[in-house]
């Protein structure tokens, strides 16, 4: 079984964190997913993650948050939830965004009262399987937070870089390492969930980042799993999100507009000094 090393993160268990392959047994697990105009990958992606996890809960909540897609997601979701009674959809209008959307995405997990609460975007970037063991290492660590740390990523060179960046900006301002700090595979306790999304506003671009740093702070047990990141699903492995050339060679421009948004907004809420949460 694949261990990765435990970072020495919020408190005082050090040694490693084996890959959450243990059976482990919930009443309510709730996973909640932002998505945007992923109507060709978006029914095979929820209906490998309900086969994945079914058997580790009673009951099996999926929401999935569609950001006013233009493309036929919306009745491809209708026809899921029509399909499934597990399943439930919001579409929201007008388009927010990801970093809103995944609030919002949270925010009804919390509302249905699981016992754990797993987020993923709806690209569908990773195996299944490997979402079943975040959410299981959750439970057999006792932990509070468990991140899925992507290995093998596929995505534009200038993608990875922005992560790398974030999580040394991120490690510098904590004191220590955090690997992959802006992962959208996570798993939380309710409770520590309610106090991050309660801290944050709405419209919040990087909501994920912000999760990282204070989980930090607030000395939260926060573990690590690592899982494969695959490319995103459906016939374009780029997707509609940053605009612009199908394989772009450098960042586009609407990339870069939302990293200078997204800089300010982490000082202003999370790295400014005094605003420590």
């Amino acid at each position: 079984m694949t261990a990765l090393r435990y970072y020495g993160v919020c408190g005082t268990r050090p040694g490693t964190i084996a890959s959450g392959g243990s059976t482990l047994h919930v009443s309510h697990l709730a996973v909640v997913m932002p998505a945007y105009n992923e109507a060709e990958g978006i029914a095979s992606f929820v209906g490998e993650i309900a086969d994945s996890v079914s058997g580790m809960c009673d009951r099996l909540s999926v929401v999935v948050v569609d950001d006013c897609s233009t493309d036929d997601m919306p009745r491809v979701l209708d026809d899921l939830a029509d399909a499934d009674p597990r399943v439930m959809v919001e579409h929201r209008s007008p388009n927010r965004g990801h970093g809103p959307t995944a609030l919002a995405a949270y925010r009804r997990g919390l509302e249905l009262e699981p016992d754990v609460i797993v987020h993923v975007d709806g690209d569908g970037q990773f195996h299944g399987a490997d979402i079943a063991r975040v959410a299981r290492a959750l439970s057999s660590h006792d932990a509070d937070v468990v991140h899925g740390i992507r290995r093998d990523r596929t995505d534009p060179w200038f993608r990875r870089a922005l992560t790398a960046s974030v999580s040394v900006v991120v490690g510098f301002a904590v004191g220590r390492r955090v690997p992959d700090s802006n992962t959208p595979l996570r798993a939380y306790r309710p409770a520590v969930l309610e106090e991050l999304v309660s801290s944050l506003p709405n419209d919040a671009l990087v909501p994920h980042v912000h999760f990282s740093l204070a989980e930090v702070r607030r000395a939260y047990d926060v573990r690590y799993v690592a899982v494969r990141s695959l490319p995103r699903r459906g016939s374009d492995a780029t997707g509609t999100m940053w605009g612009g050339a199908k394989s772009p060679k450098l960042p586009p421009k609407r990339l870069r507009q939302f990293a200078r948004r997204a800089a300010a907004e982490l000082w202003r809420y999370s790295l400014r000094p005094g605003r420590g949460r």
